[in-house]
């Protein structure tokens, strides 16, 4: 066998084993079950706006209303990640994402429930993701002793979330054809229990901190400051925000193409879901294949491309295949370059700023996001769905060529930070050196 095959297979070896300690297992599995969940109530959710609304618009609204409030939370949240436990904040975050579930499930069980319902609750659940996303972040990196595990502990994750991302729309488009919304609804409020029950029994010691005695302005500022004085995270936060703008802008339309485009039912929206998914769990796979967070810059700028290429075939699409086909494409190009940028973040980040430092990751993420779902339901209702997700491809597209452009930008900065931290051993300097003269140096993880 090939040495570089050798080196992939352990690499997801490696990634498989951390699911032998027992804190990580049983985050997985709790974990696990509520994405399922999640993504369930995503597809439902999405499903009954377009139902009683019939509105692109209105699509795009309930979206941003479900992103925009982490864009504000997020700062504090990092802050607050720094500081408390973050275990006891993320059971928080669950036990009041439950709540959100089952007031959505007992609307629609009710037959009472309205778009602005949706809209509201989805604002009260942005409100609670603004909070549980960076400290959840920064939690399943402190469960890790080892710092060359970060990639594949994240890359892990990202399979997690990937794979529910392809059994739960599947699960829901005929769950709501055969029973309604509210079953979705349900099964997510049910499925929080597992997540609880997993977190209360995972046993981590206590988190130390270095800031019970700071003002949380002062707090604000230290972390922005560093965070906008380090290049490399400036230029992948950057990066982030521009694949979060084109990449949450197709999904909000997704029921447009299902429903109006395609002429398919719910579970067509569903499987075009569950597509998605499935192409972004064969991205982090490949990830976590990887042994070590050394590959990923090249490996970015051809995802975004690819990416990008794709959403441009999939908005002329007409037949249900070959869409399904092409947004298998988009999932794994959407997947290398969002989950890679985090890898490089994670593991340049100092500890004692790594939740600041992924809070605005969320906030680039979830400020560009709620942009990208209003922009994409107001531009598809001028010009139609199909135009508006050709801009988003054509935008995909420009952002790899430009991130190809900036590589050795990036490489110039972010080399000496693993330098410093035993990633690249001083030592090996020149073998890199002459490596870089036969094959461009990548940045490989989550």
């Amino acid at each position: 066998m090939p040495a570089a095959r050798q080196d992939r297979f352990a690499g997801l070896r490696r990634s498989i084993r951390i699911l032998k300690t027992r804190n990580y297992r049983l985050f997985f599995i709790g974990q696990g079950i509520s994405l399922i969940g999640t993504w369930m109530q995503s597809v439902a959710s999405g499903w009954l706006v377009y139902r009683l609304s019939g509105s692109e618009l209105m699509l795009g609204v309930v979206a941003f209303s479900g992103q925009v409030p982490a864009f504000f939370i997020s700062p504090i949240a990092g802050v607050l990640a720094d500081r408390l436990d973050r275990r006891k904040m993320i059971i928080a975050t669950q036990i009041l994402s439950l709540f959100q579930a089952a007031c959505l499930a007992a609307l629609a069980f009710s037959g009472a429930v309205r778009v602005w319902h949706i809209a509201a609750l989805s604002f009260f659940l942005g409100l609670i993701n603004g909070f549980d996303m960076p400290t959840r972040h920064a939690f399943i990196v402190s469960m890790v002793e080892d710092k060359s595990d970060f990639p594949n502990v994240i890359a892990l994750n990202s399979v997690l979330f990937n794979g529910s991302r392809l059994v739960g729309p599947a699960i829901a488009g005929v769950a709501v054809a055969a029973a309604g919304e509210g079953v979705c609804f349900l099964f997510n409020a049910i499925s929080y229990c597992a997540a609880l029950a997993a977190l209360l029994l995972i046993r981590v010691p206590a988190e130390k901190t270095s800031h019970a005695g700071q003002n949380l302005v002062r707090e604000l500022r230290e972390g922005a400051a560093y965070v906008f004085g380090s290049p490399p995270i400036r230029f992948l936060l950057m990066t982030v925000a521009l694949m979060s703008l084109v990449s949450m802008s197709f999904p909000v339309l997704m029921p447009v193409f299902a429903a109006s485009i395609l002429g398919g039912k719910s579970d067509t929206y569903g499987m075009l879901v569950g597509a998605s998914g499935l192409g972004a769990l064969a991205g982090t796979v490949f990830l976590a294949m990887r042994r070590s967070v050394l590959g990923l810059s090249r490996i970015i700028s051809v995802s975004m491309l690819l990416f990008g290429s794709a959403l441009i075939a999939f908005s002329f699409s007409r037949t249900v295949a070959l869409s399904l086909a092409i947004l298998v494409v988009i999932g794994f190009g959407m997947i290398l370059s969002i989950a890679s940028c985090n890898t490089v973040l994670q593991t340049i980040a100092d500890e004692d700023k790594r939740g600041r430092v992924m809070s605005f990751y969320v906030m680039a993420f979830m400020g560009a996001a709620p942009l990208g779902s209003i922009l994409a339901g107001a531009v598809s209702s001028g010009i139609g769905a199909t135009w508006t997700v050709f801009a988003c491809g054509v935008s995909g597209v420009l952002g790899g060529v430009i991130f190809y452009l900036r590589l050795p930008y990036l490489r110039g900065h972010i080399r000496p930070i693993y330098r410093r931290i035993g990633i690249i051993p001083e030592m090996a300097a020149g073998i890199q050196t002459a490596d870089e003269l036969r094959k461009p140096p990548e940045f490989s993880g989550n």
